[in-house]
């Protein structure tokens, strides 16, 4: 079975800057350690994720990405920043997910904002969550700003160089989830 490396985006909005720097993330991810990859935002859960009070209430596809989340051997996750933190529906999800399930998991957080001063959004509100999840938190996060992109896509050859720093540091989990796969 190859290695599944999942992204969510945890924005509303279509198009979406979160959405693209998890997308190019994650195909690259795939791209450096072999295996498949998806990516899912926060549009592909509702509008069950809004009215859940357990991931029980949640039903169909929008269950079924959930369980991808849970079940894939390496996540990228991303929020867009609203006033200096992650979105509402975003820490919903994970409200929702009992603290085991991300155990272990290795975990790549990246984020977008209008500019530079939201770049410590994934220090203090993104690691501390996935912390408490006790996920492998990879010790490299990615910001995009609103400059880093043109046309939609990442044109900032300084963030593609950091994004593949972190994607590096992806090996230690992923080279032993194929070694064990192979096995």
């Amino acid at each position: 079975m190859p290695l599944r490396i999942i992204g969510f985006a945890g924005s509303q909005s279509s198009p979406s800057k979160t959405r693209s720097l998890v997308d190019i993330a994650a195909t690259r991810t795939a791209a450096r350690f072999g295996g498949t990859t998806e990516t899912y935002d926060l549009t592909d859960l509702q509008p069950a994720l809004g009215a859940a009070g357990s991931l029980s209430d949640i039903h169909g596809k929008p269950r079924a990405i959930i369980d991808a989340i849970l079940s894939a051997d390496a996540l990228i996750v991303g929020s867009p920043v609203y006033k200096g933190s992650y979105t509402g529906l975003f820490k919903h999800l994970f409200d929702l997910i009992d603290p085991t399930e991300l155990a272990g998991k290795p975990v790549l957080l990246t984020a977008t904002g209008g500019g530079d001063k939201h770049a410590l959004v994934i220090e203090h509100q993104l690691r501390p969550l996935f912390a408490f999840f006790e996920a492998a938190v990879l010790p490299t996060g990615v910001y995009a700003s609103a400059s880093d992109f043109a046309a939609g896509s990442l044109a900032s050859d300084a963030l593609l160089q950091r994004l593949d720093r972190a994607i590096g540091q992806f090996a230690p989990w992923v080279s032993s989830s194929v070694a064990e796969r192979a096995a």
